[in-house]
Parts: structure tokens; C-alpha cells; sequence
């Protein structure tokens, strides 16, 4: 592995230790350097204004908003280079917005995967955007891209996913229409880390990705908010969708009193489960969900 030209959690002044050494466009979000084989983007909450929201999906996956502050964004200049860059032989440096000037350099991340989604650009008009799956350099992923195809996002309408941009009839439902299910249901999956957040059954084929916060009870925003998505098993799917089963702030199950604790034995459920790796985000979802258990 070639050494890291950057280091891990250091700050840097961004035009006089990345751009004057290295090039690349200093006020631009993706930054390819033309006489290096880098490819510099940057993240930071000011981006929120035009429609972008990246983060840590895992420890290993970071999901990033293409480039382009108006209009559906396409793959032309920053947004194509980032997704043809090991083909091209170029690297790619993932650094976070400290202070005005300042930059803390996190990751070298390679391209994993990609989607579209529905957003606003700067103007406040809904578009289509593009989200970037990348992987930590030198880490793995235990499931290939291709694979998430086969995994369907429930409590919306289901349609096929392929990375293609709607027509114009699909362009005026946006939010109820598929664009922006594909990158979603994406993030859950890897938000959970590729298994059954209750029994860490891990056939993807298997698992239902769905909404803590249902589909019809949803603002836009938080139909295609990450922490209000959840992958589980079918058993345990059919239950929490149907308010029969919830969880408590600490992830422990709750089980409805309509239903007998021996019917709920019968079908594989103790009352001793409990959801792994739930944060703070996803208890502010399940404490609504919890109000319409049976």
C-alpha cells in the first residue's frame, strides 16, 4: 500500500497544505489534481444548504453527495473522476471541515458502490442527486454491491432500482417515487452492518429493510433519513410493521399484549431479544413507534 501523503485526524490549512502543493480547486467540493494522482473531496455542515448530507454509514463505509449546486447532478468533471478513479489510478483523500481555511484530513476511502437520490439544491427546488458508497482503503465489505439488489425496501412503492434518472411522469411524484429508495435503502444496509439488527442473521436475500417511523406517518425528510430505517428478519419485520413488537430505549423488545407470549414462542420470539448497535438517533424514531404498539 502506497504511504498516505496526509495524517489520520491532523489539520491542515487547505490552500497552502493540500491545493499549493498538490492543486485542485480550492472552492470546490471534489477536487482533482491535475498533476497528481489525487483526488481531494471535502465534507462539512454547510453543505446542508444545497442538498448534501454525508456521514459514516459504518465504520467502513462513508456516503458522499456528489457535486453540482443546481439542477439534477450528473457524472461530468469532480462527480465523474470520483467514480472512474481506480480506473484512472487516482486516490482519493476524504477531509471534514474544522474552521474557516481548515480541514481535518480523515480517510483514504476507495469506490464502492452508487445511487441516486431525491434532494434540493440550493434554491430550494427538489432534484436528483447522486450519493457515493466509498469504503475505507484496505478495508472489507462482507457482501458485493451487486447483491443489495436483491434486497427490497418495504412501506413505499416498490419499483426496480436502476441507476438511471427518472422521466418526467416518475419526476413529479419524487419523494413517493422510487428516486431516492435505491441510495436509502443502500444506507440501511449498510447502517446495520449487512445483518439482522435483532439476530444477526446475515442472508441479505433474506432481510427486509423498512421504516421505524411508518412510510405514511413520515415527513420527506425523514422517509429518507438513515436512522429511521431498520434491517431485520422476516418474522421480526411482519411484527414491528404491524406495531406488535417495539423496543425500548435500550433496545430490549417489547411485545404487544394482544398477542399471547406463547403464540409469540411459536414463532421463534422469547422476549429476551434486543436490537445490537442502536443509537440515540434511531430511539428518537422508536420512541413514535413505540406509541402505536397494540
Amino acid at each position: 500500500m502506497n504511504p498516505l501523503p496526509f495524517i489520520p485526524d491532523r489539520i491542515y490549512n487547505r490552500r497552502v497544505d493540500i491545493h499549493a502543493k498538490y492543486g485542485g480547486n480550492w472552492q470546490s467540493g471534489i477536487c482533482p489534481s491535475a498533476n497528481f494522482p489525487y483526488i481531494f473531496i471535502f465534507s462539512g455542515r454547510s453543505g446542508h444548504q444545497h442538498g448534501y448530507k454525508d456521514g459514516w454509514d459504518n465504520p467502513n463505509v462513508f456516503s458522499y453527495t456528489g457535486e453540482g449546486q443546481e439542477g439534477d447532478m450528473k457524472f461530468t468533471k469532480g462527480n465523474l473522476a470520483l467514480k472512474d478513479h481506480l480506473k484512472n489510478g487516482k486516490r482519493v483523500f476524504l477531509f471534514e471541515s474544522e474552521s474557516k481555511g481548515f480541514v481535518r484530513f480523515v480517510s483514504e476511502l476507495e469506490f464502492y458502490d452508487v445511487d441516486y437520490f431525491e434532494t434540493h439544491d440550493t434554491k430550494g427546488n427538489h432534484r436528483i442527486g447522486i450519493k457515493f458508497f466509498f469504503k475505507r482503503t484496505g478495508s472489507y465489505i462482507p457482501i458485493q454491491p451487486n447483491l443489495f439488489k436483491e434486497l427490497k425496501l418495504v412501506n413505499e412503492p416498490q419499483a426496480q432500482y436502476e441507476l438511471s434518472l427518472p422521466n418526467e411522469t416518475e419526476r413529479k411524484g419524487l419523494v413517493t417515487s422510487r428516486v431516492g429508495q435505491g441510495a436509502y435503502r443502500k444506507r440501511i444496509i449498510h447502517r446495520w452492518e449487512y445483518q439482522c439488527a435483532v439476530t444477526g442473521f446475515n442472508k441479505l436475500e433474506v432481510l427486509i429493510a423498512s421504516h421505524i417511523l411508518p412510510w405514511y406517518k413520515a415527513t420527506n425528510e425523514q422517509r429518507l433519513d438513515v436512522h429511521n430505517g431498520i434491517l431485520l428478519s422476516p418474522t421480526f419485520d411482519a411484527l414491528f410493521d404491524k406495531h406488535l413488537i417495539s423496543f425500548d430505549t435500550k433496545g430490549k423488545i417489547i411485545l404487544s399484549n394482544i398477542i399471547e407470549n406463547t403464540a409469540f414462542e411459536k414463532v421463534g420470539i422469547s422476549g429476551f431479544e434486543q436490537i445490537r448497535n442502536l443509537s440515540q438517533y434511531n430511539e428518537i424514531y422508536l420512541e413514535q413507534h413505540r406509541q402505536i404498539l397494540h
